[in-house]
């Protein structure tokens, strides 16, 4: 059926009395977006939501629905009426999974690794490939941070090695690691179902016996010749004594999920402990990388 979208623009103190107001109002479904492209850390269960400072409210309502009753009722009980700023759109009847799926196309990085969707033809059989299904985690290779670890990681000689992911979202790093050659790759993450999803995708590549998965109340305490953590900066930073712990003698590390401007502050945090190399930027975003000293 089509759908109308109403957005609302909100901040972090309005963002879910206007998410309550829209499923008063009859929405069949309610989205937060950011409106600045800045990333926020996903809380851990039961902690405090935190929503973003410019936060877009979506709204879904059939498109039969009567649109001036529902910006009538959210000026009447907004607090400043006059200055309730929202967008309505109309959006055609789309199978979104399907569209979402024509669209994800199997990606290279590097000089020997693919990343492609598991209901795709694989460009070059005899390549590393790392059949992928996102499911309900993170990472497909689309974003530059994941695109910037998956380079790092195929310019490595990682056979026999052991990996820590920390931050292992659906798993593609993971992955990506043990069909490059590494021995046993060790995946935390503060979701169930990103465990879960990595776990999929190891069993879709073959690889499920090398593959450990952790919650980070259950994460072993070892020293692993390379450590990825594709994450944000703050956790990054927090984390920092945890994260170095995990880097052996001589081992690797890189760290995204950071913001150009972000960068130097984390440089030099890490170079407590490592030698940290340039970073490496893309469409502003950056792959730290260095060797534990």
């Amino acid at each position: 059926m089509p759908w109308i979208q109403l957005r609302l623009q909100a901040n972090e103190e309005t963002a879910e009395k206007y998410s309550d107001w829209l499923s008063a109002a009859g929405a069949q479904a309610v989205t937060f977006i950011d409106a600045q492209d800045t990333p926020i850390y996903e809380p851990l269960p039961g902690d405090e939501v935190i929503y973003w400072a410019n936060t877009v409210v979506m709204g879904l309502f059939d498109a039969a629905h009567d649109m001036e009753k529902v910006i009538s009722y959210l000026k009447s009980i907004h607090p400043e009426k006059a200055e309730m700023a929202y967008k309505l759109e109309q959006l055609e009847d789309k199978d979104w999974e399907r569209e979402w799926m024509d669209n994800f196309h199997p990606m290279k990085f590097g000089e020997r690794l693919w990343i492609c969707p598991s209901w795709r033809e694989v460009p070059d059989p005899e390549a590393v490939n790392v059949m992928l299904d996102p499911g309900l985690a993170f990472g497909t290779g689309t974003h530059p941070t994941t695109a910037l670890c998956l380079t790092w990681l195929d310019g490595l000689d990682l056979t026999g090695k052991t990996v820590v992911d920390f931050g292992c979202g659906s798993g593609i790093l993971s992955l990506a690691a043990l069909k490059l050659g590494a021995k046993k790759v060790i995946g935390i993450d503060i979701d169930p179902q990103a465990l879960q999803a990595s776990l999929e995708n190891a069993k879709r590549n073959g690889c499920e016996d090398r593959l450990e998965l952790y919650l980070p109340k259950d994460q072993p305490s070892l020293k692993a010749d390379v450590v990825v953590a594709n994450i944000l900066a703050g956790p990054l930073k927090e984390l920092a004594p945890t994260i170095i712990e995990f880097v052996g003698d001589k081992g690797l590390l890189a760290l995204s999920g950071v913001l150009e401007n972000q960068a130097p502050e984390l440089q030099t945090i890490y170079g407590q402990w490592c030698a940290m190399d340039p970073i490496q930027v893309q469409d502003e975003w950056v792959r730290l990388s260095g060797v534990r000293s």
